[in-house]
């Protein structure tokens, strides 16, 4: 009988890093249940010598360490569910002596020992095949290590794999990238590095949609040589990330001219470390599933780079609203290992993944449109609503990762961005809520705008209140605005004191104050008893209380960002707030003529909007396939001349 022919799944592999928050991802934690040994060996303390190579590892003698960790174990739930594999086999290669055990785990975290061989001194290969029959839930495959008591252990190498299922499709990476040439360079050599991509990587693009030119970083023609001809950079407008996405999408389904096309495309953010094994498990997972499904990355904290932000994300379609699965955020890998994590056992299903990495196949793209050209913002999310609807799901698949600053380090909700979350949000909401008048979304816009207004933050107010209007003009102009919408915005933060922030020390002005001020105690909102006398006092106090002369030239407080709540802010006649990068700080003072003008238009437009959300749902949902379409992007693309490094 002939033999089946194994293709590799993932391989095991350590940090090339000798960041101690990092190991906890590839070696897992002794877990503090008393069953470990003593000898156990923590990522934390381990010797970076031990590490030999990005996949190889010393075991010293009498010691033991976990591969249970979120980049070495399989998660075995992910790959019975959604691909055509029942059989997984791990192959492990050492020298020196002791014995190498496997587990598995179920959903409920569950665990039992599968297998185990003793590991002579000698070179040696073990071979494990092992079913992919209980894992409906969930569930984990993994092994262990223990050098023998007067011996070092030396793996080698490991992987695992499966029978060869013929399809080995290829991808086109595509980077969008705004002024950040040396990150983009260095992220393609780690691409051009990793030779487990040679196969499948047929074209990396990058759209350069900045000032500061990629080619023209002092490494380019170095990383454009290591790519041997499959690196392109096409230069166009800054159309945001849905543009430079989108144009990704555009060459991909278009294919080279000789009529050579990847079978996927995926996104990758610039200011990203690229991980090249997560893109190949990436690829090789799609190429397993039983049918074309959008593959998404997790993303860890940059600087904190034991921390998973999250590990599956939902929409709440009644409040419209996105964010991580209850209980799967913020995940710190440096305190408790995946082995210890209950909650990781199980297999979560994700409504959408973010585009810092995230896996479209062709055919996706084929049947449903490009991005919407909406900049920033809810692009990701929507396309993953919209791919839904059409049948194809979005898994953010365990083990595929890369690390990106968190978005509770950014200022985005408050700065000319604010925009883009509240218009897009919209948006998606009028082209997927299953509610009649989507549901809360119209309350939460109000909730939003009212926040923004209370807290003094007139700068947000304002472009809150601009984006309800330009989606109340219709779908028709998104293109038209797309590369202008995001410097107009920018634009008016020099109208608007909140908008300006003050970086130097002897800029900021001195805290004074001529009444008794409030002081930060407890930062607790009001509960549901008291938030209607609350919200009614405040409103009086913004509309109708004139402010102290001596706000107007000095700030009350000095106020933390995390302490920057709109249920204290109302307190104040001035405050000086920081950012959320720690770079600076913004002067916010309290003006009730501005709370007059915007509480007006606050409930006007919101009236109107409940009033006509049925008619723009059905004007929006009738346009999506239009200006999705490869002819309107290729249009809005066409104003744009294209500079191809080859």
């Amino acid at each position: 009988m002939p033999s089946v022919q194994l293709r590799e799944l993932a391989h095991i592999r350590f940090p090339e890093t000798e960041d101690s928050d990092a190991r906890a991802l590839y070696i897992d934690k002794p877990e503090n249940d008393g069953s470990a040994s003593s000898a156990m060996m923590d990522p934390a303390t381990l010797d970076p010598d031990n590490i030999l190579s990005a996949t190889s590892l010393r075991v010293p003698a009498g010691a033991r360490v976990s591969l249970g960790s979120y980049f070495n174990a399989f998660p075995a739930g992910y790959w019975q569910w959604w691909t055509t594999v029942h059989v997984v086999t791990l192959r492990v290669r050492t020298s020196g002596s002791g014995r190498v055990t496997v587990f598995g785990s179920n959903s409920r975290a569950a665990r039992q020992q599968v297998a185990t061989k003793a590991l002579s001194g000698a070179s040696s290969t073990e071979t494990f095949e092992l079913p992919l029959k209980t894992f409906g839930d969930g569930g984990w495959y993994w092994f262990d290590l223990a050098a023998s008591p007067d011996h070092d252990l030396v793996l080698e190498e490991a992987s695992w794999l499966a029978p060869d299922n013929g399809r080995h499709g290829t991808v086109t990476l595509g980077m969008t990238t705004f002024n950040r040439p040396a990150e983009a360079v260095g992220n393609v050599r780690v691409v051009a590095a990793c030779r487990a991509l040679d196969a499948c990587v047929r074209e990396m693009l990058i759209v350069d949609q900045g000032t500061k030119a990629v080619r023209d970083d002092e490494h380019f023609r170095t990383a454009e040589e290591e790519m041997h001809g499959r690196l392109r950079v096409i230069k166009q407008g800054n159309l945001g990330g849905s543009g430079g996405y989108a144009r990704g999408m555009y060459e991909t389904v278009k294919g080279s001219a000789d009529g050579t096309k990847s079978d996927y495309f995926m996104t990758l953010d610039d200011d990203i470390l690229v991980d090249g094994e997560s893109i190949f498990r990436s690829c090789t997972f799609a190429d397993y599933c039983t049918r074309p499904a959008i593959i998404g990355s997790h993303m860890f904290d940059v600087y904190r780079r034991g921390t998973l932000l999250a590990f599956a994300e939902i929409v709440d379609e009644y409040r419209f609203n996105w964010g991580p699965t209850t209980g799967l955020g913020s995940i710190d890998f440096t305190i408790e290992g995946l082995r210890a994590r209950k909650n990781l056992h199980r297999r979560w299903d994700a409504d959408y993944n973010g585009w810092w990495q995230c896996l479209i196949p062709r055919q996706v793209i084929e049947e449903i449109g490009l991005s919407l050209p909406i900049f920033i913002k809810w692009d990701d999310s929507e396309y993953s609503l919209r791919a839904r609807a059409a049948g194809y799901p979005t898994i953010s698949l365990p083990g595929s990762a890369t690390w990106h600053v968190s978005w509770i380090d950014k200022d985005d909700a408050t700065d000319w961005q604010a925009y883009f979350h509240e218009r897009n949000r919209l948006i998606a909401a009028l082209l997927h809520s299953p509610y009649k008048i989507g549901g809360r979304m119209v309350r939460e816009s109000v909730n939003i705008f009212t926040k923004h207004m209370l807290s003094m933050q007139y700068y947000a107010a304002t472009l809150t209140e601009m984006a309800l209007r330009d989606v109340m003009a219709g779908p028709d102009g998104l293109h038209s605005v797309l590369a202008s919408k995001a410097a107009e915005t920018r634009a008016m933060q020099s109208d608007f004191v909140d908008g300006t922030l003050i970086t130097g020390a002897a800029d900021r002005p001195v805290v004074k104050a001529d009444r008794p001020v409030p002081r930060i105690t407890k930062t607790h909102s009001p509960n549901p008893l008291t938030l209607v006398p609350w919200a009614a006092s405040v409103v009086v106090r913004q509309v109708f209380k004139t402010p102290t002369a001596l706000s107007r030239s000095h700030p009350e407080r000095v106020v933390a960002r995390d302490d920057a709540a709109w249920f204290f802010l109302p307190k104040l006649d001035s405050a000086l707030v920081s950012n959320a990068t720690g770079t600076g700080v913004s002067f916010y003072r309290r003006d009730p003529k501005q709370v007059r003008v915007q509480l007006k238009a606050d409930v006007e437009l919101h009236m109107e909007l409940m009033a006509r959300w049925p008619s723009l749902a059905r004007q929006y949902r009738e346009a999506l396939p239009r200006i999705t379409s490869m002819e309107a992007w290729g249009e809005t693309f066409s104003h744009y001349s294209e500079e191809n490094e080859v």
